[in-house]
């Protein structure tokens, strides 16, 4: 169970690497500013966690074997499935504005 939960935290901490390199990269006077990329990786990590689990315990009949692999593609599909959603609901295009 640890290496599930290690690589569903390891799926969202890479998603919240994404996210951050894109915003970094999408505008030209961006500073970086440390605590707030320690926490921003810290709970897309969080993030990525909880999906797992969420999924794990919903017990998806087509989900035989829980490996890790799939833990991690799910820790990063976690978070890009709450920012879509926030997105929606918000009614933007990106998130950063």
């Amino acid at each position: 169970m640890f290496a599930i939960i290690l690589a569903a935290f390891g799926g969202g901490v890479l998603r919240g690497l994404v996210g951050f390199i894109k915003y970094q990269f999408s505008y030209k006077e961006v500073k970086f500013r440390p605590a707030y990329f320690l926490s921003m990786i810290l709970l897309s990590g969080i993030v990525g966690t909880v999906a797992t689990v969420a999924i794990k315990e919903i017990g998806f009949t087509f989900l035989d074997s829980f490996t890790p692999a799939l833990s991690f593609i799910i820790g990063y599909a976690g978070g890009d499935f709450i920012e879509n959603i926030y997105k929606i609901i918000i009614k933007k295009s990106s998130l950063y504005s």
